[in-house]
């Protein structure tokens, strides 16, 4: 019932069966490949096609087992997936910027049940994009630094909010989260794009990230969920400004009328809290 495979980890022939990580073009894709280039001349009606990518992976054949579930040589399939398709994708002349992102359960917008991610090439770097890339670049300029480098450093020096350590990967609850439990995922070494991540790397980043999604499916009973791969647009992606990370928001209460209203956000558990307790349970 899908559309015709673009990808696929498999023995046996395209579209059938014997696949284990598949991906297929969006059924309802908010951007087309096909879409013609080109924007409106109104100065203050702009507008312009639809050109870009839009694909599913499907993570497994199973229907009803989650991320956090899965055995860990089919987790890291799947992220080497998530690799491969942010590099094709990336490849495409008119893509700018590389979106990567996964929505669990129906208030996080999800309207298939079957476990997937979502990987979305647009034609221009979106505004919230350039402007978190905009506020990096002035920390830069400003110290030399990186900020997000500086951000996981501060965090492992507090030990306060931290849920998960390796070698390579923290994992740790942000000082002004916007939501409870709020989870960022970020590597230790600088490095400004999700692409430039090795396959070696990509593997032991899968652990990372199923140890978070664990402790969230243990302890929260299997909330939904968004996660979302910040990474650094193409024309950036070798500048120094800008660390890749995942942020990784349960669905455990609404945004309403004061956050759209006002910008700000109402987070109803202090991080050191949420920290705390993932950390306390077995």
């Amino acid at each position: 019932m899908t559309p015709g495979e673009v990808a696929a980890y498999r023995v046996g022939k395209r579209d059938g069966p014997g696949w284990w990580v598949r991906v297929v073009p969006n059924q309802f894709p908010a951007l087309a490949p096909e879409a013609t280039d080109g924007r409106s001349d109104d100065p203050f009606f702009r507008f312009m096609p639809g050109v870009g990518r839009h694909e599913v992976i499907i993570e497994t054949p199973e229907h009803d087992v989650p991320f956090a579930l899965l055995p860990d040589h089919q987790a890291e399939e799947v992220v080497l997936m998530y690799r491969d398709r942010y590099l094709a994708i990336s490849a495409d002349r008119a893509v700018k910027a590389v979106i990567l992102f996964k929505n669990k359960g129906e208030s996080a917008g999800t309207s298939l049940e079957h476990p997937h991610a979502q990987i979305v090439g647009t034609p221009v770097v979106p505004e919230h994009i350039r402007d978190k890339y905009a506020v990096a670049t002035r920390y830069y300029d400003d110290t030399g630094r990186c900020i997000y480098c500086d951000l996981v450093e501060r965090e492992r020096k507090a030990k306060l909010r931290i849920v998960f350590e390796s070698d390579e990967f923290v994992a740790f609850h942000p000082f002004a989260s916007r939501s409870p439990f709020e989870t960022w995922l970020a590597p230790k070494q600088h490095a400004p794009s999700f692409g430039q991540i090795s396959v070696e790397s990509a593997k032991r980043f899968t652990h990372a990230l199923k140890a978070v999604l664990s402790k969230l499916y243990r302890h929260l009973n299997d909330p939904d969920y968004n996660f979302v791969f910040h990474s650094a647009p193409k024309e950036d992606e070798k500048k120094n400004y800008f660390l890749w990370h995942v942020r990784v928001i349960p669905r455990l209460t609404t945004v309403a009328g004061f956050e759209i209203g006002s910008g700000m956000f109402i987070n109803t558990a202090l991080p050191e809290e949420t920290a705390a307790y993932l950390n306390e349970q077995p």
